[in-house]
C-alpha cells in the first residue's frame, strides 16, 4: 500500500494520521500535483492528493474516501462510528475541518498571485469562511474533551489537521487566542505521535 502526497497538505496529513492510528504499514511517496513531472494524474484523473495505491493496483482518492476505507480495512481502533446519527455527526466534523482547509488553501494560492492580478475580495471571502468555521468549531466543541463523544476519533483528526494547516498557511490568524478551547484541543492532539510525525511543512 502506498500513499501519494505532500508534507504540506492537510488532507494528506489526515490520511497519514489515520494510517498511524490504525497501525497500517504503507509507503509514503512524496508527489506534488504542482510539480512539473508529477504522476498524480496517472492515479487520480482530478490531479489531487492524497491518492492511496492498493496492493491490487487499484486506487482510492479524496481523503474522506481513503480514511473511511482505512477504518474498515483494519478493525482495531475504530475512528468512525458504524452507523446512524453518531456516524453522521463525526462526518460533519470532518466536512467542517475539510471546508476550513479548502478556504485556507484558496486564500493562500490567491495570495501568491501577482498583486495586480490578486482579488482581495476573493481572499476576504475565504477568510470569512475560515473565521466562521472556527467559530462553529469552538461553539460545538465547548468544554468537551474530544470533538465527538468521549474518545479520540476521526473528528479530532480532521479538526487537528485543519488547525495545523492554519498554523502553516495563516500564521497571523489568532485563533488560539480567540478560541482557547481549540488551542487546548490542538495541544492535546500534538502529544500523539501520529500528529507529531506529520506536522505540515514546506
Amino acid at each position: 500500500m502506498k500513499l501519494l502526497g505532500t508534507l504540506t497538505s492537510p488532507y494528506v496529513r489526515k490520511a497519514r494520521i489515520v494510517l498511524a492510528e490504525k497501525k497500517i504499514d504503507y509507503d509514503f511517496v512524496l508527489n506534488s500535483p504542482w510539480e512539473a513531472e508529477n504522476t498524480v494524474s496517472l492515479h487520480n484523473p482530478l490531479g489531487k492528493i492524497p491518492v492511496l495505491l492498493l496492493d491490487d493496483d487499484s486506487t482510492l482518492y479524496d481523503s474522506r474516501v481513503i480514511v473511511e476505507y482505512l477504518d474498515t480495512v483494519s478493525p482495531n481502533n475504530r475512528l468512525i462510528p458504524a452507523s446512524g446519527r453518531e456516524r453522521i455527526t463525526a462526518k460533519r466534523w470532518e466536512a467542517l475541518g475539510d471546508g476550513i482547509c479548502d478556504a485556507a488553501a484558496a486564500e493562500f494560492q490567491e495570495s501568491k498571485r501577482p498583486k495586480a492580478q490578486r482579488s482581495e475580495d476573493w481572499m476576504k471571502r475565504q477568510r470569512h469562511k475560515i473565521v466562521g468555521g472556527l467559530e462553529t468549531l469552538a461553539e460545538d466543541l465547548g468544554d468537551q474533551p474530544w470533538c465527538h463523544g468521549n474518545a479520540f476519533s476521526l473528528a479530532d483528526i480532521a479538526i487537528g489537521s485543519a488547525l495545523g494547516y492554519l498554523l502553516l498557511r495563516a500564521p497571523k490568524l489568532d485563533w488560539r487566542d480567540t478560541h482557547p478551547n481549540l488551542a487546548k484541543l490542538y495541544e492535546k492532539l500534538m502529544q500523539r505521535p501520529s500528529f507529531i510525525d506529520t506536522v505540515p511543512r514546506d
